[in-house]
C-alpha cells in the first residue's frame, strides 16, 4: 500500500514510511566502511590512514548537496502542500541543473588545492602523495555525488522513498564490487578505492536524474525552468544547517585528526579512522529517520495541519529515544569485534580503537535528538534555528570540547569530546523546541 504524505501516521504507518530512507543512509554508510576495510587489510595502515586524513576535505565539498537537497526539499514538500505542483517542479528542476554546475566547479577547485590542503592536515612525504592521489580520483564523481544526496530527499517528497533505496543498493553494491576488483585483483591500492567510490557516485546521481527527466507516476518531473532568485535563496538559507552540520562535522574531523597526530601519531589517526566508520552506520539510523520524516513535517506544515504535525513529533522523540539506548548498548557490546575486524593485524592499534570506541559510543544517547531537531526546524523552513542548533552542536561545543579536554583527560579526552558536545547541544534543542511550541503549534 502507497503511503502519503497526507496519511495520519501511526507508529507502524511512520516506520513503514522512514524505512527505505534509514535502510538507504544505513547502506551507503556499510559500502564507505568496505572502502576502509579493503584499504586497511590489503593496501595497509599508511594509506588507511591518509584516505581518513583527507576524506574530511572530499565531504566538505560534497557537503552542498546536502544542503541544497534537504532545504529545496522542505522548500518543495511545501509548495506541494499548499497545491502549487507547476511552481513545485520548477523549482525542483532549478536546484537540479545549479547542483551540477556547482559540482563542476568545486571538483576543478578541489583538485587544484588538495595538496596544500594535505599538508596543512600534517601529510607529508608517502602519507601526502596517497591523500592527493585518493582526493583527486574520487572528486571526478562529486557533480552526482552531489545528486546523490538531493534525489535521496526530493524522492521522499514524490512519494518514492524505495526507489531510493533501490538506486542506493544499486550504487552501493557497485561500489563494493569494483572495491574488490580494483584493489584486491588489480591492486591499484588507493586509486582504486577511489574509483570505485566515484563511480558508484555516478550510479547513484545519474539514475534517478533520468528517472525525472521523464514522464512518471511521481508529483516531481525535471521540467524546463529559470533561475529562481527568492526560491534558490530560500533553499540555501534553508538547508544552511544542513551545509553548517556537514562542513562543520569535516572540519571537526580534520581538527580531530590534528589533535591525535599531535597524541598518538598514525595510530590515532587510524583508530580514529575505524569508529568514524562504524560511527557512520549507526548515526546513519538517526540520519535516514530525520530525513525520511522531513518531508511529512514540512507538508503538513505548508497545509496547516497541525494535529498531524504534534502527532509526529511526539512518536519521532519517543522512537529516538528507544533508538539511542539500543544503538550504546549495542555499541558497547559490539566494539571489541568491530575494532577487530578493521585493524586486528597491529595490537596496540586494536586497544587503543577498543577504548575510543567505548567511550565515544556514550553519545549515541543524545544526539539522536539533536539530528532530529535540526532537520525538524528546517522542514518548517526555519533555517536560522535549524542552523544554530548544527552550528553550535558540530562546531561550538565540539570544538571546544576537543581543544580542552585533552588538555585533562589525555587521549581519553579526545574520544569524550562527542558526548560532552551532545550534551551541551541537547540543552540547546530542548530550549527551542520550548520556545518557538506557540508559533507552530507542534506541541
Amino acid at each position: 500500500m502507497n503511503i502519503q504524505l497526507s496519511d495520519h501516521f501511526t507508529y507502524s504507518r511512520l516506520i513503514r514510511f522512514v524505512i527505505p530512507s534509514v535502510a538507504m543512509m544505513i547502506f551507503t554508510s556499510i559500502y564507505g566502511v568496505v572502502d576502509g576495510l579493503f584499504v586497511s587489510n590489503f593496501v595497509g595502515k599508511t594509506p588507511f590512514a591518509a584516505v581518513n586524513l583527507i576524506m574530511p576535505f572530499c565531504m566538505i565539498l560534497g557537503a552542498f548537496g546536502f544542503m541544497l537537497g534537504t532545504g529545496g526539499t522542505a522548500l518543495v514538500a511545501k509548495t506541494l502542500g499548499e497545491e502549487k505542483e507547476e511552481l513545485a517542479n520548477q523549482i525542483f528542476s532549478m536546484l537540479i541543473y545549479f547542483a551540477l554546475g556547482l559540482g563542476i566547479l568545486l571538483t576543478v577547485l578541489g583538485i587544484v588545492f588538495v595538496e596544500p590542503i594535505a599538508m596543512k592536515m600534517g601529510a607529508d612525504g608517502e602519507m601526502l602523495e596517497y591523500c592527493v592521489l585518493y582526493c583527486r580520483v574520487v572528486l571526478l564523481g562529486l557533480p552526482f555525488f552531489m545528486l546523490q544526496n538531493m534525489f535521496q530527499s526530493f524522492l521522499i517528497a514524490a512519494e518514492k522513498p524505495q526507489m531510493g533505496l533501490v538506486v542506493t543498493i544499486a550504487a552501493g553494491v557497485t561500489n563494493m564490487v569494483l572495491d574488490a576488483l580494483f584493489i584486491a585483483v588489480f591492486q591499484w591500492g588507493v586509486a582504486g578505492a577511489a574509483a570505485a567510490t566515484a563511480t558508484s557516485q555516478f550510479v547513484g546521481g545519474f539514475v534517478p536524474f533520468l528517472f525525472f527527466a521523464r514522464k512518471n507516476s511521481s508529483k516531481l518531473r525535471l521540467t524546463k525552468t529559470k533561475v529562481l532568485g527568492k526560491e534558490l535563496w530560500r533553499t540555501c538559507t534553508n538547508g544552511s544547517s544542513e551545509l553548517v552540520t556537514n562542513v562543520s562535522m569535516s572540519l571537526v574531523g580534520m581538527l580531530y585528526n590534528i589533535q591525535l597526530m599531535k597524541l598518538a601519531g598514525e595510530n590515532g589517526v587510524a583508530a580514529y579512522g575505524v569508529i568514524m566508520y562504524v560511527n557512520f552506520i549507526f548515526i546513519a539510523i538517526f540520519l535516514g529517520y530525520s530525513f525520511g520524516t522531513a518531508p511529512i513535517v514540512a507538508f503538513n506544515y505548508g497545509a496547516r495541519n497541525t494535529e498531524e504535525l504534534q502527532n509526529v513529533l511526539k512518536k519521532s522523540l519517543k522512537l529516538i529515544l528507544g533508538t539511542g539506548i539500543t544503538l550504546t548498548a549495542a555499541a558497547m557490546l559490539l566494539s571489541g569485534t568491530l575494532s577487530r575486524i578493521f585493524v586486528g593485524y597491529d595490537a596496540e592499534l586494536y586497544a587503543m580503537t577498543v577504548r575510543g570506541f567505548r567511550l565515544y559510543t556514550i553519545s549515541y544517547l543524545l544526539c539522536g535528538f539533536n539530528i532530529y531537531g535540526s532537520s525538524f526546524f528546517t522542514a518548517l523552513n526555519n533555517g536560522i534555528v535549524s542552523a544554530l542548533i548544527s552550528f553550535l552542536r558540530t562546531v561550538v561545543f565540539e570544538v571546544a570540547a576537543i581543544l580542552l579536554l585533552p588538555l585533562i583527560f589525555k587521549l581519553d579526552g579526545i574520544w569524550c569530546a562527542i558526548t560532552v558536545a551532545e550534551l551541551a547541544s541537547l540543552t540547546i534543542t530542548a530550549i527551542f523546541f520550548f520556545a518557538l511550541r506557540k508559533r507552530y503549534q507542534y506541541l
